[in-house]
């Protein structure tokens, strides 16, 4: 029997398949989806790849595999999703491979994998009654072995070192035991639980509204009648959307089937498995998220993998879990940027869900306040159906938004980052021992540094950058490559010491407030405070139940949470998404404006929101005042429309880095003069733009090119970009990295 192998390399050249024999002796350990090691080329040592395909023959003089991996493969339905993808996402099979393997398996040697904590326990060898006519005999005289033998009589078997702490014993006492045949150490595989520390109380299934029920009840038919159906359910904040995800988990979970619910944010994780464990129990549950460590996402891996948690809860990479008997995929805050990849490979969670809802006949459920434009889009042309919750649940109500023009606030004297309004109402918060939420979306003290004698700004050396100002550290940072250096307190240019710190991020907020309101307990939640594990939780936790007053935080702060105490949400400054060079603009700060304010009065009390602008006027802002998306979307799309941009058209950036820039300039003009070449042939309907430098033109010391192409994304435009891609490969212009990206998140 012969192998088809698929190298595990990201080398362009090395994505083909390569024949292998398959020895007689591991026919029945190998199929479609093992991880081998095999000798290639004149490389001494083995090297990894994956099993695509096994045939009677080959054509070729083949080696034999070296070794298989018995326990860590995916299978069949798994090579045929990497293959999808790899031809989709322009990059190697191999790279989409590695996606669905299990946490923390090694890139290149199969022995680096995370393994099973194995703990050292102690189990009894005698029965009750022999023990006890032995120490009544004097058989047994010392105190401590007969603590530590009546303890494991009464509980069987535990972990040595539990036995020493709680019988008050030594290792010496047990190892004389285990000698006189009383007892034996053994090691036992156990599950590193991330949910061990949680003590949540149990919640019963609410009384579903009337909308609720309209929603739950399609769905349901679908499940039902096994209907790879999509659904988008489009609700205000605080109308019950997880109401609808749980109970309808919990149908697909009485039908023996896993579901998954995806999350946009890591932050939003703790919460929403708070929810689940209190509605079905630990038990059922896996999460995966990368803030688990190696051995904890391991664990849970396996735990889906062996059919033990039948309800998956995680970010974007949840959608690869090992699952066989697919019943439903939600996802929630369906809008969120993460749900697309910025690194290779570069797909987007919906495309991907999409394929599997279609592979296993079962229903999507989109969930957002603030829907994707192209996902809403599909909505009123009857795609995907829509499902409404128009009302808060517990018939709370909508907070009052108040626009703050941040330009009288200058001309009335005021160059602080509060205005008068927010600071009485934040006021007012405290002395009624209310919450407040500050959302600002930057992080760190200045965003630059600036002389104002020259105007030098300080850049990052290896890209082309401003450096943010982090005060804590005394440090200018790039938030691009993380390059890190000291302020010189002068211009290096002109010596001047007339240096401003421009701009305020996250800490220097903090800082502000803390004067302003020196009684308040304030917390931050961003990047900078976020590293550690459980960091997320602990802040957020410690928000809910420590006393705390204002969070001050970045967009982690403003999706999903639930905090009734929550009565004041502030934005200070609701510009920074109007100024990005993204025709999303508008769209990104609609729906960060609408999701914080549907922080505050999630309660039983009124919620106040309070949008610090420069820019009043602005559509986005008027609309997000209303709270009124279809408003907005009416008005988007028909920009949209007039100017080509997505629904009506999909954008694909072709990205070129290297630091060698004359190379840059060749390889873009070679892939533009090949596509040129093949639209006039092939007749496609594509809008191709020349090559020019990227808005963000160098990053870690690399220059950056890239080719924008407007077109309808079909099989016709994936077949002539890969055979452009192969071209591209035969001129073999060195040290040229090539990236192509469908529908990007980040045009800079």
């Amino acid at each position: 029997m012969i192998a088809e192998i698929i190298m595990n390399s990201n080398v362009k050249n090395l994505d083909r398949t390569f024949d292998y024999n398959l020895p007689y002796d591991m026919e029945d350990k190998v199929t479609i989806g093992s991880r081998v090691l095999v000798k290639f080329g004149n490389i001494k040592e083995l090297k990894e790849g994956f099993v695509v395909n096994i045939k009677e023959k080959s054509e070729f003089k083949v080696k034999d595999i070296s070794k298989v991996e018995e326990k860590d493969f995916v299978d069949e339905p798994k090579i045929k999703l990497a293959k999808w993808m790899a031809k989709r996402y322009f990059c190697n099979v191999s790279d989409c491979i590695k996606l669905m393997l299990p946490p923390g398996t090694g890139t290149n040697n199969i022995a680096n994998r995370a393994k099973e904590k194995n703990i050292k326990f102690v189990r009894i060898l005698k029965d009750e009654n022999e023990i006890e006519f032995n120490i009544e005999n004097k058989k047994i005289k010392s105190e401590k072995q007969i603590r530590a033998l009546r303890f494991l009589v009464k509980n069987n078997e535990i972990p040595s070192k539990d036995l020493e702490e709680l019988a008050d014993v030594t290792n010496s006492i047990l190892k004389t035991l285990e000698k006189n045949g009383y007892i034996e150490f053994y090691e036992k595989a156990v599950e590193r639980n991330p949910f061990i520390h949680k003590v949540i109380t149990k919640s019963q299934k609410l009384q579903l509204t009337d909308e609720q029920e309209v929603a739950y009840s399609a769905v349901e038919d679908s499940i039902d009648d096994l209907m790879n159906s999509e659904f988008l359910l489009f609700g205000v904040t605080g109308s019950g959307k997880t109401e609808v995800y749980l109970q309808l988990i919990e149908k697909v979970l009485s039908m023996g089937k896993t579901s998954v619910m995806l999350v946009p944010e890591i932050s939003l994780t703790p919460q929403t498995v708070d929810r689940f464990i209190a509605r079905f129990g630990q038990n059922k549950i896996a999460i995966l998220h990368s803030k688990l460590s190696i051995g904890e996402r391991y664990d849970q891996w396996y735990k889906i993998k062996n059919g033990e948690a039948k309800i998956v809860i995680g970010a974007r990479s949840a959608i690869f879990a090992p699952i066989n008997d697919l019943g439903i995929i939600i996802i929630d805050e369906e809008h969120d940027s993460s749900y697309k990849s910025e690194m290779t490979p570069r797909y987007n969670v919906k495309d991907v869900a999409r394929y599997l809802a279609k592979e296993y006949s079962v229903p999507i459920v989109y969930g957002s306040a603030t829907p994707d434009m192209d996902t809403f889009y599909k909505a009123t042309k009857g795609d995907i159906e829509l499902l409404e919750l128009t009302k808060r649940a517990n018939n709370a109500n909508l907070p009052n938004i108040n626009i703050v023009d941040m330009r009288r606030e200058l001309a009335n004297g005021n160059r602080s980052s509060i205005s008068m309004k927010l600071y009485e109402n934040i006021k007012e918060n405290l002395q009624n021992k209310k919450q407040t939420i500050l959302f600002l979306n930057r992080r760190g003290y200045s965003t630059f540094i600036l002389c104002r004698d020259c105007g030098y700004v300080a850049k990052c050396k290896y890209c082309n950058i401003a450096l943010t100002y982090h005060s804590k550290e005394n440090k200018l940072k790039c938030h691009y490559c993380g390059y890190e250096t000291i302020p010189l307190g002068y211009c290096p240019d002109c010596k001047s010491k007339n240096i401003k710190y421009s701009g305020s991020g996250t800490q220097k907020l903090e800082e502000e407030i803390n004067k302003i309101f020196p009684s308040a307990k304030t917390i931050r939640m961003d990047v900078d405070t976020v590293s550690k594990k459980n960091s997320h939780e602990d802040i957020l936790n410690k928000f809910k139940n420590e006393n705390i007053d204002i969070l001050i935080g970045t967009q982690m702060v403003v999706k999903g949470h639930h905090f009734p105490n929550v009565t004041l949400v502030g934005v200070i400054f609701a510009d920074g998404s109007l100024n990005i060079d993204d025709y999303r603009a508008n769209e990104r700060t609609f729906q960060i404006l609408t999701q914080v304010a549907g922080r505050a009065g999630r309660g039983k009390d009124k919620g106040e929101v309070i949008i610090q602008t420069y820019n009043p006027d602005n559509l986005s802002i008027e609309f997000s005042k209303k709270q009124n998306y279809k408003l907005f979307y009416d008005t988007e799309i028909i920009i949209r429309k007039q100017l080509k941009y997505p629904p009506f058209c999909d954008i694909i950036i072709i990205g070129f880095s290297s630091e060698n820039e004359n190379n840059v300039i060749e390889t873009a003009k070679f892939v533009y003069m090949s596509l040129k070449k093949k639209i006039i042939e092939d007749k496609l309907k594509i809008i191709l733009y020349k090559p020019v430098p990227a808005p963000v033109d160098k990053i870690k010391n690399k220059y950056r090119w890239r080719i924008i192409i407007k077109c309808k994304f079909d099989e016709g435009i994936i077949n002539s970009l890969n055979k452009t891609l192969c071209e591209l490969k035969n001129k073999n212009i060195k040290d040229v990295k090539t990236v192509i990206d469908v529908n990007p998140t980040n045009m800079m």
